[in-house]
């Protein structure tokens, strides 16, 4: 029996199939038919929904900043005014969710599409890195003024949150070792917070 797909679940739908012939197939290799097939709908109607492929990796993108980034966006901003907490919390959640396969595969084939395709390289770092960028930078401002954070260049607190959690989404899927299931994401994040805040916080006897 046919399934009936309300009209608005289409694009989730279609996106859950992207993802899935991307991730198989890759970017480059995966064609629209593929992506109607994974998602039991004609080509045709596909391109109801997007107009092409660097579209529905466009939208991939935008989808995960949306879940992903935003739900740190309101974990920041309703976690109280412990900056330390809540480096803690973002970094916890971050782990877990990099963890994930599925959320990581869109960054995962965008880092392997970079070369060949800027342009999308250039969209992830607007719709993610630089609203992950601004998150971080607001926070490391809140800890600097409750005088718990030195007041280091924010670009590179940046790169020092995100180097380790790079690694270990690598180390979780493109390099995982299935006889090694690794660290508990939140272990992991707790140890590289405790690196992290080493560097951040503010000396004992020293002005911020």
């Amino acid at each position: 029996m046919r399934r009936t797909r309300r009209p608005e679940a289409r694009p989730d739908e279609i996106l859950d199939a992207a993802l899935a012939a991307f991730s198989e197939l890759g970017f480059a290799g995966a064609r629209i038919e593929d992506v109607a097939a994974r998602a039991g709908l004609s080509k045709g109607a596909v391109y109801l929904y997007f107009e092409s492929k660097e579209a529905l990796l466009k939208a991939l993108v935008r989808r995960l900043a949306d879940r992903v980034v935003g739900a740190a966006e309101n974990l920041a901003a309703s976690d109280g005014v412990d900056a330390e907490k809540t480096l803690r919390s973002l970094l916890t959640y971050m782990a877990l969710q990099l963890s994930n396969p599925r959320v990581s595969a869109a960054p995962r084939i965008v880092i392997a599409e970079a070369q060949r395709f800027p342009e999308i390289a250039s969209y992830y770092r607007s719709a993610v890195i630089d609203r992950a960028e601004r998150l971080l930078a607001g926070l490391i401002d809140r800890g600097v003024a409750q005088g718990v954070f030195r007041d280091i260049d924010r670009a590179v607190a940046l790169r020092g949150c995100a180097g380790p959690m790079l690694v270990h989404m690598l180390l979780s899927t493109v390099f995982k070792d299935p006889g090694n299931p690794g660290p508990d994401p939140e272990i992991l994040a707790n140890g590289i917070a405790d690196v992290i805040l080493n560097g951040l916080k503010a000396k004992d006897g020293a002005s911020p």
